[in-house]
């Protein structure tokens, strides 16, 4: 697991944007997993003015998308369909039919959750996961206890999940759904790489039990710990908690500027 810190969002998304960024141009038909929330917004932003100014091509890129909520039409405002078209798809080369979202709205979800593993076995697999990390560890939307062997399923909701996010729904928590088709964390383990984003001292116990705690169920995102290839990019408050923030900046500070980006 790499630790990247940097003195703040933007600083630390560019950085994982380059990375992704050179994933797609080494591998124009890369498969990408993405995340939703206030934590990439800043990432995508970057992507995108990585595709408007320089050129980045996504015309081959397929996605696949961690989460949705259950109940929740695609054309609603608070869908991740909706999140995901607004933020980023709409604003680069992106196919339509290399998009993938799970389908909240599915008359059969296990069976559509089971379709939805086929597809990115088909696709070849994930080359890059992006993440956010839950204020309780969650990764995707597996709250604590799941199981690190799970694939794509339904979940329900912690409380401390739906106040959370509630803020996405006008601050009222009975809007929240209260349960989710998420990705599971034996298909996130799956991914060639893992790259997770946190920001903020909210952020700072949970980055420090993903990244220096035992690895338990009770943390989910702890497990990345047993990743090949997982890089976690933060800002200087989310990194306060950290036992060793100093040999983490010495270990980035010390890399040759190509390598940063690998």
């Amino acid at each position: 697991m790499e630790i990247i810190i940097r003195e703040n969002r933007q600083v630390a998304s560019e950085a994982a944007a380059r990375v992704v960024a050179r994933i797609v141009r080494e591998k124009p038909n890369a498969v990408l997993g993405l995340a939703t929330g206030s934590t990439p917004l800043t990432l995508y932003k970057e992507l995108i003015r990585l595709h408007k100014e320089e050129g980045l091509d996504f015309s081959e890129v397929s996605t696949f998308n961690l989460d949705e909520y259950i109940g929740l039409e695609k054309e609603h405002p608070q869908s991740y369909h909706i999140f995901m078209w607004e933020n980023l798809f709409s604003q680069i080369n992106i196919k339509p039919e290399n998009v993938h979202i799970p389908d909240g709205m599915a008359v059969d979800i296990p069976a559509s959750c089971a379709a939805y593993e086929r597809e990115i076995v088909a696709a070849g697999g994930i080359d890059v996961q992006v993440l956010g990390i839950g204020s309780d560890g969650h990764i995707g939307f597996n709250e604590p206890t799941s199981s690190f062997a799970s694939r794509t399923r339904i979940k329900t909701l912690t409380q401390q999940t739906v106040a959370d996010n509630a803020r996405f729904f006008e601050g009222n928590e009975a809007c929240v759904p209260h349960h989710c088709i998420t990705m599971g964390i034996g298909t996130i383990m799956d991914a060639r790489m893992n790259l997770m984003l946190a920001f903020g001292e909210g952020k700072a116990d949970g980055i420090a039990a993903t990244v220096e705690g035992p690895v338990t169920a009770i943390m989910p995102a702890s497990i990345l710990q047993h990743h090949p290839n997982a890089k976690v990019f933060i800002d200087e408050p989310a990194a306060t908690k950290l036992q060793l923030a100093e040999y983490y900046r010495w270990v980035y500070d010390g890399k040759p500027e190509w390598q940063k980006d690998a």
